[in-house]
């Protein structure tokens, strides 16, 4: 084993022998009294009239709120109040300006000097030393909240551009000029006042699991059926669980199809349990029969070792952290909420619902019915990822991987074909060459992804995984997505008015745009779909797919449920309940389409270890992308999709109703399904 693996191991080793526990903070005590903070209203109300009374009122009350004893006395926090708070609009508009242009610098280079650090944990440039580890846990803006503080510019930021919540956003939001939505992303910078320590811990558990994460391989060439066969070439590496999924969705149609994929669902099922031996992950020195769990050197059989949870003790590690974190949003009290309200900005009960609103609509069985019937045969779990309905289905997987690997041979040719790909999409030539000048391709060592700039002076940065004989297929399709993210981080960063309303709503409007990308690969490959019923089956696709990621994002959401009802949980108790969620939703939704109960293949998910709760921005991201979809057809491409994400970081039913016209909500989809299934009919 190497070392980095050895010290990894062995602090997740150290998470999961511990006794159970709940990591607390002291909980932060208000300082100013609010006699106090009247005396501070009065006075400025007094001086500069009733008319700025609301916005005195809330910047002074919010500043009360993180203003500690250390910061000065009750008369100090007056006295602050007094000499910094901007009443005149010119005066307003000419300090927001000056916060704008030093927080891009900020944001700008700790986000490039995080990213540098990460390269050699993220990008292929050999083994990992044990100080890339610590240089990758490190990170410049864990002491920006302090010393903002510290220095009284988060205060006088709080003061003159407070805070408004998601509820009063969305009362107002039909009222607020575009700089309104500007000051207003100016009150949300500081909504916590989170100490440097906290902050660390959640980096820290952030980097050791993606790192685990990004090693976890599993070599499909090494693996056995119950006849002692191979069914994979030597030396073919999935990465978990995405290239074990791509690799499922890939057999379709192919030799062996179905022997194959039942196989890598074995292999999956041994993941999520933990049972799969230690001894067979990121290495090809054994085979394994998933069905029997027996590791083999050459023929004879070895006592291997499982892994004894050491996923879950990642969970939990990312899941402790934010518990350090808890205390100091009185408000957002819970890393569900922040993700929810503070993040996505919409209520976790209003997504639950409509997921379990997709889930269960009639329409789920009418296209597991379809999918049954071009099988020819009963659905199988492994089934939710059929990949049937596309038209690269038809096209043989050989035939993709030598034009993408002739194509794409290297990083360079990768960069220089960005402004084709948009140019193909529709771009013009001018704009293609500048958003493409923005973008810089790395070799990543894990599936992918992309990184985004947060100032105007770097690029966004797309990863993407490039074997020594090029790029495969799966690695292109995977590079698309990534692409489209990296063109919404150069429209949305370059192409708005403010800087603080660069950027989405949330992570699922990038992910939309990713999709979009990403639907249009073979497109791109230079694969017309000639077939007249191709919009049909494109919809049962998207349904499909989207079906599948809602079930995931559910086994996610519930899972952070259950971690806050059990904050002392160890690796194996939290591995049970994953188990049994996923079971759950699978039984509830799922079986009764498939009519197989009792699977927990909903819990593979890697993102659900490393990125927590971040997939249900793809299934809510999935939603919003057909609703654009549906709002793009017979208009043109590029100029709407610059003017869609030009709109910036508005509240997600604001940009909606801005972008497309509506609100999100999954009857499109249904509606559109339905007229689908007449046609195939």
């Amino acid at each position: 084993m190497k070392k980095t693996g050895f010290i990894l191991v062995t602090v997740l080793l150290l998470w999961q022998c511990g006794d159970k526990r709940k990591i607390t903070e002291p909980q932060p005590q208000t300082f100013i009294m609010e006699k106090t903070v009247t005396s501070a209203v009065d006075s400025l109300v007094a001086r500069y009239g009733s008319g700025q009374a609301e916005r005195i009122q809330k910047g002074v009350s919010q500043v009360a709120s993180f203003w500690k004893e250390t910061d000065g006395s009750e008369a100090d926090f007056i006295r602050f109040c007094t000499d910094n708070f901007v009443h005149d609009t010119a005066g307003r508009q000419r300090l927001f300006e000056r916060l704008s242009t030093n927080l891009e610098t900020i944001y700008g280079y700790y986000t490039k000097i995080s990213v540098d650090l990460q390269r050699p944990v993220q990008l292929d440039m050999g083994d990992i030393m044990p100080v890339d580890e610590l240089f990758a846990a490190y990170s410049p803006f864990t002491h920006l909240t302090d010393d903002f503080f510290a220095n009284k510019i988060a205060f006088i930021m709080i003061l003159n551009f407070p805070r408004y919540s998601l509820e009063e956003k969305t009362a107002l939001a039909g009222e607020w000029s575009r700089r309104d939505w500007a000051y207003a992303r100016m009150g949300d910078v500081f909504d916590s006042r989170l100490p440097a320590e906290a902050s660390q811990a959640v980096v820290n558990a952030a980097t050791h699991t993606d790192m685990y994460i990004s090693e976890y391989n599993i070599y499909a060439g090494r693996l056995l059926d119950n006849s002692g066969n191979s069914l994979f070439p030597e030396g073919m590496k999935l990465l978990s669980h995405w290239n074990i999924r791509d690799e499922i969705k890939a057999s379709y149609g192919k030799e062996k199809a179905l022997e194959k994929q039942r196989l890598l669902y074995e292999a999956m099922k041994r993941i999520i349990t933990q049972q799969i031996p230690r001894e067979v992950i990121n290495s090809d020195r054994y085979t394994w029969n998933p069905y029997t769990n027996v590791v083999y050197e050459g023929k004879t059989v070895i006592a291997a070792t499982p892994e004894n949870d050491i996923r879950y003790a990642n969970w939990l590690e990312n899941f402790h952290a934010q518990l350090r974190v808890d205390p100091y949003y009185p408000e957002l009290n819970t890393y569900i909420k922040r993700t929810f309200e503070s993040d996505m900005e919409f209520a976790p009960e209003e997504v639950e619902k409509l997921f379990t609103e997709l889930l269960a609509s009639p329409e789920f069985p009418q296209v597991a019915a379809v999918v049954r019937s071009r099988l020819g045969r009963n659905l199988e779990p492994f089934d939710i990822w059929y990949d049937g309905f596309k038209s690269r289905s038809s096209v043989p997987g050989a035939v993709l991987d030598s034009i993408v690997k002739s194509r794409y041979p290297d990083r360079e040719s990768v960069q220089r074909d960005l402004p084709q790909i948009l140019i193909r999409l529709g771009f013009g030539m001018e704009r293609a060459e500048e958003i493409a000048s923005r973008i810089q391709v790395d070799p990543a060592r894990g599936s992918g992804h992309a990184t985004g700039s947060e100032t105007r002076q770097e690029k966004s940065l797309l990863r993407t995984r490039i074997f020594k004989d090029g790029m495969d297929y799966k690695g292109y399709n995977i590079a698309i997505h990534e692409f489209g993210h990296n063109v919404e981080q150069t429209i949305s960063l370059h192409h708005v008015d403010y800087y603080m309303l660069h950027g989405v709503p949330n992570t699922a409007f990038t992910e939309a745009l990713a999709f979009i990308f990403q639907k249009r690969d073979l497109e791109l490959l230079g694969f017309r779909e000639k077939n007249p019923m191709q919009e049909a089956y494109g919809c049962l696709d998207d349904f499909w797919s989207l079906i599948e990621i809602t079930g995931v994002s559910l086994v996610d959401i519930r899972t952070w449920k259950w971690l806050y009802d059990n904050p002392s949980a160890t690796s194996s108790e939290l591995r049970e309940a994953v188990n049994r969620i996923a079971t759950e939703v699978w039984n509830t939704y799922f079986a009764p389409v498939f009519g197989i109960s009792d699977q927990p293949i909903l819990a593979i998910y890697s993102h659900m270890v490393s990125y927590p709760l971040y997939l249900p921005n793809y299934a809510y991201g999935q939603i919003i992308q057909f609703q654009i979809e549906q709002h793009l057809k017979g208009k043109d491409f590029a100029s709407e999709i610059e003017r869609m994400y030009s709109l910036g970081r508005l509240i997600p039913q604001q940009w909606m109703q801005e972008a497309v016209g509506s609100e999100v909500s999954v009857q499109p989809i249904a509606e559109s399904v339905r007229t689908a299934l007449r046609q195939i009919n």
